[in-house]
């Protein structure tokens, strides 16, 4: 390879890592930078018990309701111009999501979840294509990336709210100010890069494959906890008496404690025989924190949102994992992607629903905490499942 070319495989890459970290850090402040000010948004807008739920819910769901579009649009613009598209118009969506009112408020975070599903589709396959050598341990990466933008988001909302005089609109729009970043940056590095071409596989096989269906399942399951965790704990922690800027500094640093895990957790997973006792702390860590937040004593709160956090950012960094380890190629793994977080999500957002729809019914949150415990008890299930050290389509 002469000089010149050498030079550019290295530019295309380092922009190409460059692009997926900016990227990852748009995969969640639309989502996580309500739920500190949700009290704000219901008062101002008159949003009823069930319609803070439904806030919470619909962009989960359209994470999963999106996922159908991405082989279509990555076929007619190419993955990385689908990626683009879908930062750009996250843009647009932050951007008015907080000035058309109601309906204008339901729109965008609609808008935003779509968005957000395609990238978060496309981009372990990018990973697989860009960095086939090193996919678990980028993988670990931008999940670390991502909970900076989703802790960044909790944590800074609500008192950027107060500072701009009670005025919520703002504190939720000046999330596009990453998304602007990361579009541009993507923008300016597709001329460098050099994509190989995609071997074709049945579009339907995963669908009748055991393993692609237990990765999915425990995709789907601890993202019912995960975006439970994110709608909600704060109010959770409000209503056992917590101020709520400290609600929301709460979740914020849960999510920064997931960077930790996010990195550690497939590093030490690729040195084990498979990954099934990492999935197993994972969960078990989840569920303790989730318990220790609702049921325990509320001044043990600090170690129980560090437990928590210990716990998602490993079992979320595991699920992207297996989306590349149980896949042979990058484009196998853009398919299990694309089925995993199409059907896990939308799978996923019941819980955020369900839990909201526990918490009206009975009062508080003790009915919505077991239910809780029943989403991780399944998710450990499938999730050892899953960790076992084969490939989808290869058969049992």
């Amino acid at each position: 390879m002469s000089t010149a070319a050498a030079t550019g495989v290295r530019r295309s890459t380092v922009l190409s890592l460059i692009g997926v970290m900016l990227v990852a850090l748009n995969l969640r402040p639309a989502l996580t930078s309500v739920s500190p000010v949700l009290s704000s948004i219901a008062e101002n807008l008159s949003l009823s018990g069930t319609g803070k739920s439904v806030l919470t819910t619909l962009p989960v769901l359209f994470l999963g309701l999106s996922a159908p579009i991405v082989p279509w649009a990555a076929r007619r613009l190419g993955v990385d111009r689908t990626v683009l598209a879908a930062v750009a118009v996250l843009v647009v969506a932050l951007l008015v999501r907080p000035y058309i009112g109601t309906v204008g408020l339901f729109a965008g975070t609609i808008v935003a979840g779509c968005c957000i599903g395609v990238m978060g589709v496309l981009l372990p396959g990018i990973v697989k294509r860009d960095f086939p050598d090193a996919a678990s341990l980028l993988t670990g990466v931008y999940t670390a990336v991502l909970c900076i933008g989703a802790s960044a988001a909790a944590g800074i909302t609500e008192p950027l709210r107060v500072a701009l005089g009670d005025a919520w609109q703002p504190a939720l729009a000046v999330w596009l100010i990453p998304a602007v970043v990361a579009a541009i940056v993507w923008w300016s590095q597709l001329g460098a890069k050099h994509v190989p071409q995609a071997r074709s596989q049945p579009a339907g096989a995963l669908h009748r494959d055991a393993l692609a269906w237990q990765v999915t399942l425990f995709m789907g399951l601890q993202s019912s906890l995960a975006y439970t965790v994110f709608g909600w704990l704060p109010s959770i922690l409000q209503d056992r008496g917590i101020a709520a800027v400290d609600a929301g500094l709460a979740l914020s640093v849960s999510i920064m404690i997931q960077i930790a895990t996010a990195i550690a957790a497939p590093w030490i997973a690729s040195h084990m025989r498979d990954q099934r006792l990492m999935i197993f702390f994972a969960v078990a860590f989840t569920l303790t924190g989730i318990g220790g937040c609702i049921f325990a004593p509320i001044g043990g709160m600090w170690l129980w949102v560090v437990v928590l956090g210990l716990g998602q950012g490993g079992t979320f960094s595991m699920a992207l994992t297996l989306l590349a380890v149980r896949a042979r190629d990058a484009d196998t793994a853009a398919r299990l992607s694309g089925m995993a977080q199409g059907v896990g999500y939308t799978l996923a957002a019941f819980g955020p629903l369900v839990a909201g729809m526990l918490h009206d019914a009975f009062g508080n949150w003790q009915v919505a905490g077991a239910y809780l415990g029943v989403i991780g008890a399944v998710a450990l299930g499938v999730g050892l499942a899953a960790g076992r050290d084969r490939f989808v389509l290869d058969g049992d």
